[in-house]
């Protein structure tokens, strides 16, 4: 397996060049709506008041996730969109992803509960990172989906 070299970058939507918008939604467009064969709203309207983390290969987009802060005093932060490129599965792209964006959360929102929506199937790939199953399973854009939460450690 190779190991990629990557720089972390975590800004808000408006800091993203162009290049960077485009590369991030092409990106989830490619996986969640053309390979998943998923019609549903992308552009959920969610991004504009989100935090975006990229794992970025010199100006190479890797693996992104969004960050969503926490709307109340007991409210978690949220982590959605997670996805790594087509062209660097197999790197261990998701496991790095997934640290990294708990590591921003926990430094963005100190003692914070972090949840997540899963796709089912990789409920033990979540639950590896802290994440446990906090809802039934249930159809999201036809796709089953749990709800899952990680519970942090007050600051």
């Amino acid at each position: 397996m190779n190991e990629v070299a990557y720089e972390v970058d975590v800004r808000s939507l408006d800091d993203l060049s162009p290049r960077d918008l485009y590369a991030m939604l092409k990106m989830r467009i490619d996986v969640f709506v053309v390979e998943q064969k998923c019609a549903f709203p992308e552009m959920d309207g969610k991004d504009p008041e989100a935090l975006h983390l990229r794992l970025l290969a010199g100006t190479e987009l890797l693996a992104s996730t969004r960050i969503i802060a926490p709307s109340g005093t007991d409210d978690p932060a949220y982590i959605g969109r997670a996805v790594v490129s087509p062209n660097h599965r197999g790197k261990r792209l998701g496991d790095k992803l997934m640290a990294e964006s708990i590591a921003a959360c926990e430094r963005l929102f100190p003692g914070r509960p972090i949840a997540l929506s899963a796709q089912s199937h990789l409920q033990k790939f979540y639950a590896s990172f802290g994440f446990e199953t906090v809802s039934e399973e249930y159809l999201e854009d036809d796709i089953p989906h749990i709800d899952m939460l990680r519970k942090n450690a007050s600051p």
